[in-house]
């Protein structure tokens, strides 16, 4: 079976919020309907989203580091928001493993924002209908549009090329190499979902340190010999369990 798919490489992504902006723009004039901005400039603005960049502050002065993760529908192989709907609005697809909504049969009980575990779905306020990314289905079943643009509008716009898209069940596919040969991972496995879109981690680095004189930070940075610091950043924290990023982002 065909399961369409983002990989998402942290290593890459600077958090420009390309990927938020496209999506909402094609989305909004899309199948997926008018996705509401009300009060857009105001002190409490409220609006429909299907992606979301959350930056977070890692790691301890001078080897901090800043993380940009973006996040939307994961697409699960085995979605717990589709048993919930009472009115069968919430499948997947057959064709290409999509998780997608009916509009015309969501009544807005929220069953399914409370059974998905990462926070994927929105309630449309203005059209009282559950939203979530689509993965641009209109746009990948668009034959009229040439075979490099059928992909969805985030990986079209990221400048950096940090998103991938295909099928995750072809082991030839440039989304399955690039989890097989970089590691790539699921947000939170142990809740059996089986997320489709994977993360790549960010790389390993060596921290390089800094000295008093140059830039008053008060770290020692390098030893007399001229040898860095081990890396505390992220990554470090990461490994030694510390802190965990991405069930952090899931439950934003």
């Amino acid at each position: 079976m065909t399961q369409m798919a983002l990989v998402i490489d942290l290593n890459v992504c600077v958090g420009c919020h390309a990927c938020v902006t496209s999506c909402k723009e094609w989305n909004t004039s899309g199948e997926a309907g008018s996705l509401a901005d009300m009060q857009a400039y105001d002190a409490d603005p409220c609006g429909t989203f299907f992606n979301r960049v959350q930056t977070y502050e890692a790691g301890e002065f001078p080897f901090s580091e800043t993380v940009h993760f973006p996040k939307s529908c994961l697409h699960c192989e085995d979605p717990p928001c589709v048993p919930v709907c009472p009115t069968g609005a919430s499948y997947k697809r057959e064709s290409d493993g999509l998780v997608l909504v009916d509009y015309d049969r969501c009544i807005g009980c929220n069953y399914c924002t409370w059974a998905c575990p990462y926070g994927a779905r929105e309630l449309d306020p203005k059209r009282k209908e559950m939203t979530k990314c689509t993965l641009c289905s209109d746009r990948i079943d668009n034959q009229a549009l040439p075979e490099r643009d059928r992909k969805p509008a985030c990986v079209l716009a990221c400048p950096t090329s940090a998103r991938l898209f295909g099928d995750i069940h072809d082991p030839d596919s440039e989304v399955s190499r690039a989890i097989r040969e970089r590691g790539g991972y699921q947000l939170m496995p142990e809740w059996g979902t089986r997320p489709a879109n994977h993360y790549l981690p960010r790389q390993k680095t060596q921290a390089s340190g800094c000295s008093t004189q140059s830039c008053g930070c008060g770290s020692d940075g390098a030893s007399a010999s001229g040898s860095a610091v081990p890396a505390t950043g992220l990554q470090g924290q990461l490994d030694s369990g510390r802190i965990d990023l991405a069930a952090a982002a899931a439950r934003a």
